[in-house]
């Protein structure tokens, strides 16, 4: 006797169930790509704004090449400098003087930051056109590890730095604000290197700078 063959259909999705899949997949992507994209975009903020600090500090070592190897807050104004300027939180006369090197203002300028304007000129520059603070008391390169500029959002004891000269102690409880880059900030050094950190990083970068105060000039 023969056996009986018996022919099952084979297990397959059925429509409503695929619908139901195509659902789940699409409410999990609503929920997580919003959560990824302003992770990706703050990355290219970052990025974007340590770039602007390289040509900063690119546009001081020519500057520097042609003025004795000084940087502009080491020369006097009548010759060309920035010295008495910066020495009262001016920031604007450092940029101006190195407007050549620098070619755009835009670079002066963070995507981040929403509390100032891009310039679209030199001209008429102001403290509303600048992300970025310029250290008063290093003049060269001599020490590779100085602080020489970075972004300017920072705070003390959660309270914004007002612009003008801000006298840093390594035991000043600094930070930066949450004003851009999500607590994470850029500095550029003397040698010209540029980094991000977190305000604990910012805190370790005053104590190796072997300075005992950071004099910064706050747009």
């Amino acid at each position: 006797m023969k056996p009986r063959l018996r022919f099952r259909p084979e297990a397959g999705l059925t429509l409503f169930e695929v619908g139901v899949i195509i659902a789940i997949l699409g409410i999990l992507a609503a929920v997580i790509l919003p959560s990824l994209q302003p992770a990706t975009d703050r990355d290219g903020e970052i990025i974007h704004c340590k770039n602007n600090l390289k040509q900063i500090g690119l546009s001081y070592r020519i500057w520097s090449g042609d003025n004795g190897d000084f940087y502009p807050m080491g020369i006097s104004v009548t010759n060309g400098g920035s010295m008495e300027m910066v020495a009262t939180g001016n920031v604007v006369q450092t940029f101006m003087v190195m407007s050549n090197e620098l070619s755009t203002p835009e670079v002066l300028w963070c995507p981040a930051d929403a509390a100032h304007v891009c310039a679209s000129s030199f001209g008429g520059l102001s403290n509303s056109n600048l992300s970025y603070f310029v250290a008063a008391s290093v003049t060269n390169d001599n020490n590779p590890q100085a602080i020489l500029s970075g972004d300017c959002n920072l705070e003390i004891n959660g309270k914004t730095v007002s612009a003008g000269l801000l006298s840093l102690s390594t035991n000043d409880p600094v930070a930066w604000s949450g004003a851009r880059h999500v607590r994470r900030g850029n500095l550029l050094f003397a040698d010209g290197g540029a980094l991000s950190c977190t305000p604990a990083g910012l805190q370790a970068i005053l104590v190796a700078t072997g300075l005992a105060t950071n004099r910064l000039a706050i747009p």
